[in-house]
């Protein structure tokens, strides 16, 4: 049996707390801390200072290729056994409790807070904020997965409602393919592929859909491919959250190693085709057809193999001391609803300093973390915050 977290995060069992997973989501919630601390040095991201370094590009280039539809999947393995439990309608009051009012919140009050910075000097906050209502467009910052996993939730919720025996049925398809292990890692990354390639070939990868003025947007080519990994956790988890392919020593956790060989085989194919498209060797502007295919192809391909690694690393090593992870875990969904404002105000008092971008790096990176962490802990000081972001 997994081993699972008390609220006191002792190595006890109750609650529905599965230390791999929660390892494995902290994980990727220190990744975008991580991600947005260093995007800002980069040369081709959005870089915004004059301090940079081409190797931050790779970091983010590794972050941006596989992390969100990382989370969707890992969201997805909890839904069955929460629906099992609440039915359709005590779930998705629980979600918009949970989800929908830190989004409320975001958008509302920590965005404007973190985003005012931009405007620093033109608006006192008052006039910002009613600009912002009346005028801009509102920003949204990392506020977004929150609102699309609302979505999914409660789309999970509908079938869970009319139809359940489908995912009962998705459940039983994916104990049946954890026994053939490469069979599922090949259907998964041809999954992957087919839901992501079309959109990419269509789109771009830099397109956002957005609603006009409002707090809506999402990454326009990763639509499908975040809604096809929720419904892939889903179905994972509806085979057991500690069976199939989620257990410690089932057929995926012990083959970690090939799973992170084949996603670091297919980052080699895109930092090579990153090069040819900055070498000169294509179109800068316009990369033939050929390139925008495989491009597609290895992005949607790595992403699926960092998609398996990650939970089958934490479930390898479940036995193994993790301090860092373990004592951010309870922290974790504060931090990724908060730190958008010392890291937006972290950028901007180290804009003017001449030091080295991994030192600014550094200094963004830490305190944002520390920063965030510990005003999550404060927060969760007060009981309705407490139930609201553990």
């Amino acid at each position: 049996m997994a081993m699972r977290r008390d609220s006191d995060g002792q190595g006890a069992k109750v609650a529905d707390r599965v230390v791999p997973l929660d390892r494995a989501r902290t994980f990727i919630t220190l990744l975008v801390v991580f991600y947005h601390s260093v995007i800002n040095y980069t040369y081709y991201g959005i870089g915004g200072d004059r301090m940079r370094w081409i190797g931050f590009d790779g970091v983010v280039l590794f972050c941006d290729s596989f992390f969100m539809p990382c989370m969707f999947l890992i969201s997805g393995l909890f839904v069955h056994g929460s629906l099992a439990r609440r039915g359709a309608g005590n779930y998705l009051a629980s979600r918009l409790w949970r989800i929908g009012v830190p989004y409320l919140v975001s958008i509302l009050v920590i965005m404007p807070l973190a985003y005012y910075r931009y405007y620093l000097g033109q608006f006192d906050f008052a006039e910002f904020y009613w600009h912002l209502i009346r005028v801009g467009t509102w920003p949204v910052g990392s506020a977004w997965f929150l609102l699309v996993l609302l979505a999914l939730d409660a789309a999970a919720a509908l079938v869970w409602a009319t139809a359940p025996q489908i995912i009962e049925s998705l459940g039983r398809g994916a104990d049946r393919l954890h026994r053939r292990p490469m069979s599922a890692f090949a259907l998964f990354v041809a999954f992957s592929i087919i839901i992501y390639l079309p959109l990419r070939l269509t789109f771009g990868d830099s397109a956002w859909f957005t609603a006009g003025r409002y707090p809506i947007v999402i990454q326009t080519s990763r639509i499908l491919l975040y809604a096809g990994y929720f419904l892939c956790g889903l179905a994972a988890g509806a085979a057991g959250l500690r069976e199939a392919f989620l257990a410690e020593g089932g057929s995926s956790a012990k083959r970690w190693r090939v799973w992170l060989g084949f996603a670091l085989a297919f980052y080699g194919a895109i930092v090579v085709l990153v090069y040819v498209h900055h070498s000169g060797l294509i179109a800068l502007r316009s990369p033939p057809l050929w390139w925008h295919t495989a491009y597609g192809v290895a992005f949607a391909a790595f992403c699926a193999s960092m998609t398996f690694s990650v939970p089958a690393i934490f479930l390898h090593f479940v036995r193994s001391r993790l301090w860092p992870l373990d004592a951010m875990q309870r922290q974790a969904y504060g931090i990724y609803l908060l730190h958008f404002i010392p890291l937006l105000w972290l950028q901007y008092l180290l804009s003017y300093p001449p030091l080295p971008a991994f030192v600014k790096f550094a200094i963004v990176f830490v305190v944002t973390l520390s920063t965030s962490w510990a005003a999550a802990a404060a927060l969760r000081k007060i009981s309705v915050v407490a139930k609201m972001i553990s």
